[in-house]
């Protein structure tokens, strides 16, 4: 026996489900999308007060920057990580030039896997890489520092005292890590070029000297600028984000951990999408 039709009543229920449904899916949708735009106004509220009290310490007499406090960030954000950069870059280096060998040595342009080593690292991999392993070295430290400095109520006591918690922890913090990131893009695309050098040499046979002379041809000045304008805009990424969890740090120690992971994760992500729109940009215009 078939089912009996359903009724008008039942029907109609069935429609406003369905329509309920929809609204639920785009209420989540629209107040996640709220979250996100608020999530990067709060960053550009936090860069622009950063940069002011950046310009103040530098033109404004009576505000002394920390430079003391930039220096020993830096060391503890930059020098410390240069070790873990040049391995993964020289690994990076190593996987282009064997993965690029099989494909131009068919077409017997062999000695050009300089041009991709060199063009890939310098332009993009070197800088992002490097960011993405200072977002795992430095932001998630500076996340978990400025964490637990909210948790114990030092930064309470800090603005007791009349400092300002944005003068005194977030600026050294910024300026070192925008800085270390443009000079470890620097030696990152040393070390990735010489790794596709040492692998073309000793296991692709390609003479030093064509590998010299085709990566001096291949790489134009804008090459080096604009993957250094990268590492700059990551710098800022990494400390901006950094800053913002570790401030907004609630819940005790599982908030600190908590603002470590979101750190990490958000940097990566906020990392990779503006590559891409930088690249997309780049090459819009020719660049």
């Amino acid at each position: 026996m078939s089912d009996p039709p359903a009724s008008d009543e039942t029907k109609r229920s069935r429609l406003y489900g369905a329509v309920e449904s929809i609204g639920r899916e785009v209420r989540t949708r629209a107040r996640a999308s709220r979250h996100q735009v608020s999530y990067v106004g709060a960053l550009a509220s936090l860069f622009a007060v950063t940069w002011r009290w950046c310009y103040r310490g530098f033109f404004v007499r009576g505000i002394r920057l920390r430079r003391q406090a930039v220096v020993s960030q830096g060391v503890r954000v930059g020098v410390k990580a240069v070790p873990i950069v040049c391995l993964v870059q020289i690994f990076i280096g190593v996987i282009l030039a064997l993965q690029m060998a099989p494909t131009l040595r068919d077409y017997g342009q062999l000695e050009r896997v300089a041009d991709v080593v060199g063009i890939a690292i310098v332009r993009e991999l070197g800088p992002l890489i490097t960011a993405i392993v200072l977002s795992g070295f430095a932001g998630a430290s500076i996340a978990a520092e400025l964490g637990a400095m909210v948790e114990t109520e030092e930064i309470k006591a800090l603005r007791a005292h009349a400092f300002n918690p944005f003068h005194f922890l977030v600026v050294p913090r910024f300026l070192a890590t925008v800085l270390a990131m443009v000079a470890l893009a620097i030696i990152a695309n040393t070390i990735g070029v010489f790794g596709g050098f040492l692998t073309s040499y000793l296991v692709l046979d390609v003479p030093a000297t064509t590998y010299i002379e085709f990566t001096q041809s291949a790489l134009k000045l804008q090459d080096y600028f604009t993957g250094l304008f990268k590492a700059g805009v990551f710098g800022i990424l990494i400390s901006m984000i950094a800053c913002r969890e570790g401030l907004n740090v609630s819940g005790g120690a599982e908030g600190v951990g908590r603002a470590t992971t979101a750190t990490v994760v958000k940097c990566i992500v906020a990392l990779i999408g503006t590559d891409a729109l930088f690249t997309a940009a780049f090459y819009a215009w020719g660049i």
